[in-house]
């Protein structure tokens, strides 16, 4: 469960804000959508090694 404290003279706006950064570091919405459909490991797999790649490839570009 995610817990937000509100601080006094806060605004809904500002720990709503805060809410929604916690709940995406959470990776909650992120595990859903992955299991909406099954996909094989050797995909799983493929994805991760190309996103990992493509880092890399910013990373490099970066310190050019």
């Amino acid at each position: 469960m995610i817990i937000i404290n509100v601080k006094e003279n806060e605004s809904i706006e500002k720990a709503l804000k805060r809410f929604k950064k916690k709940f995406e570091r959470t990776g909650v919405l992120k595990e859903l959508r992955a299991r909406n459909y099954f996909e094989k490991n050797s995909v799983t797999r493929r994805t991760e090694k190309l996103k990992a790649a493509y880092r890399q490839k910013m990373y490099a570009k970066e310190n050019y």
